[in-house]
């Protein structure tokens, strides 16, 4: 049997839609009732309605020892999807016990259970920080603990450790890290905030750039990556490097929106994060701005792929042609 966690999130949807049409018995984990409408709601987007009902789900937590322990009966091979996204500095404590508490559990009842593989999804936050003379980042590119860091990546970056540490005690584990993540069906979350916002005619933009990913292709990926003999290895997982512009201007044109026309300079993001700060101060609202996110809109550094593609000789899909068919989904 394989298990998924995270199976009510963009990744672990999609990876149930996947899995749901090749395998015999899949079990996901919820924590809210509510929350497997929306793997429903995605199945029933791709008219798969009819495989929903070979998905066993599972009330539980990965931070929820007691719940863990029915889930894992049974269970071969594990795909660990769920994990907290949040750029709120106010969220540390909760990153760290969902992101690395939660991972070092589903690690621990992997090896009590003798699962035969885990793949752990990741994120290209984890990555390490590259040198002076180095001019793209890889999965060998050394994690700087001096460099600044969102808790979002440390949290990420600790969850990895986990999952090392799962290796070293003879668990069979890979690991995949995504840039942004585009796809169908969660257009009202994480990156489906992109299409929404653009849709509204959001007119700033950056010059920055960071890695991009179709869903879809992560998929794929992930369960190559499984039925392989590889073992002990992490991949990025991205399809291209582009700036933010081209990315909000690519969306803008097909939503028939107006492309951005404002540059936001260094200057205004900080403006930005700094008001951000004193308004949910004084409302006690969640941030939508931090420091480290702001100054990330202006970096550019680029994400090699090379890695996945020689290990699987996988072509990805174009984020040009991607941005079409989510849009498609949507309308």
């Amino acid at each position: 049997m394989i298990l998924v966690t995270g199976g009510t999130g963009l990744v672990g949807a999609h990876l149930l839609l996947h899995l749901a049409q090749n395998e015999t018995i899949v079990r996901a984990i919820y924590r809210e009732q509510k929350s497997i409408e929306k793997t429903k709601a995605l199945f029933k987007l791709y008219q798969k309605e009819h495989l929903f009902t070979k998905i066993d789900w599972v009330h539980a937590d990965i931070i929820d020892v007691p719940s863990l322990e029915i889930t894992f009966q049974n269970v071969d091979y594990v795909y660990h999807c769920a994990g907290l996204i949040s750029y709120d500095p106010n969220d540390e404590d909760s990153l760290r016990k969902v992101n690395i508490e939660g991972t070092a559990n589903i690690v621990n009842f992997c090896i009590e259970y003798k699962i035969k593989k885990l793949c752990h999804v990741s994120s290209i936050a984890a990555l390490g920080n590259p040198a002076s003379h180095e001019n793209q980042i890889t999965e060998e590119t050394e994690w700087n603990p001096e460099a600044p860091h969102s808790d979002y990546a440390i949290s990420k970056y600790g969850a990895e450790m986990e999952i090392w540490r799962g290796q070293q005690e003879g668990l069979d584990v890979v690991i995949v890290n995504p840039g942004i993540i585009f796809g169908g069906g969660f257009w009202n979350q994480g990156s489906g905030l992109f299409f929404s916002a653009v849709k509204k005619g959001f007119p700033f933009y950056t010059n920055g750039s960071t890695a991009y990913v179709g869903v879809t292709d992560v998929v794929k990926i992930m369960i190559q990556l499984m039925k392989s003999n590889i073992a002990g290895e992490r991949f990025t997982v991205v399809a291209e490097n582009l700036t933010f512009k081209d990315v909000i201007s690519q969306i803008a044109e097909n939503l028939n929106a107006k492309k951005p026309k404002i540059e936001a300079k260094p200057w205004m993001t900080t403006v930005a994060w700094r008001l951000d700060w004193v308004v949910s101060k004084i409302f006690r609202t969640k941030r939508k701005l931090s420091k480290y996110s702001a100054n990330s809109m202006h970096s550019s550094e680029f994400i090699s792929n090379e890695k996945i593609k020689n290990a699987l000789s996988f072509e990805f899909q174009s984020i040009d042609k991607l941005i079409k068919e989510v849009i498609s989904l949507q309308q």
